[in-house]
């Protein structure tokens, strides 16, 4: 590893961030666990995991080529990230006003899916995210992606599928019944405007990062 560990810090507390507020992957692996059992949520979660894996090292690695040929493309990414960051921050200010306004949404199980079943459509669920692509053109711009070696995008992969696996692990255990996801659902208005405001200081922080 030849970079500072600092970097790595950042770009795993916002993809933490990312990976557990509510969203595609996130209601997949609770209606998963909900209707099928642990066993196939836990598997839901080791897919979100892979695919997260993958998403760091297909992005990362095609950054680090473009930066090498294309210096000033660093620039513009940051620009990029900044109008990014703004509108996920809006998204999850606007989902959090509306689950204020009207309160917890119902939700269904999955059920009859086995363990290899969820695992292949976790899989699916998060390559076809358009969410997955934004987070990481965001999430490369904090990291100096440019300066990397293979060990440090090794670490940020492996780094990044273990936080997706937990965090998804977790909602599989903790959210299995349908009280309990009830009671997760009730949260995520709270969850929403944390993770707003927390995008809406990170685009400031490049904003300012740009002006000196």
């Amino acid at each position: 590893m030849s970079l500072a560990f600092a970097p790595f810090l950042t770009v795993w507390a916002v993809l933490a961030m990312n990976i557990a507020s509510p969203g595609p992957n996130v209601l997949n692996t609770i209606t998963t666990a909900m209707g099928s059992g642990r066993g196939p949520g836990l598997a839901s979660a080791a897919g979100v995991a892979l695919g997260v894996g993958l998403w760091c090292l297909g992005m990362t690695l095609g950054m680090a080529a473009l930066f090498q040929a294309v210096p000033a493309t660093r620039a513009l990414l940051t620009v990029i990230a900044i109008g990014l960051l703004l509108w996920f921050a809006s998204r999850y200010l606007g989902a959090a006003w509306a689950g204020w306004r009207h309160g917890a949404q119902r939700i269904s199980g999955r059920a009859g899916l086995g363990m290899r079943a969820s695992f292949l459509r976790s899989l699916s669920v998060n390559a076809l995210n358009p969410k997955a692509l934004t987070t990481w053109v965001v999430i490369l711009s904090l990291f100096p992606v440019a300066h990397a070696h293979a060990g440090d995008i090794a670490l940020l992969g492996v780094g990044a599928a273990t936080i997706a696996f937990t965090i998804h692990a977790g909602y599989a255990l903790a959210f299995s019944t349908p009280p309990a996801a009830r009671a997760w659902l009730r949260l995520a208005p709270a969850i929403n405007t944390g993770v707003g405001v927390f995008f809406t200081g990170f685009a400031l922080k490049l904003a300012l990062g740009l002006l000196r």
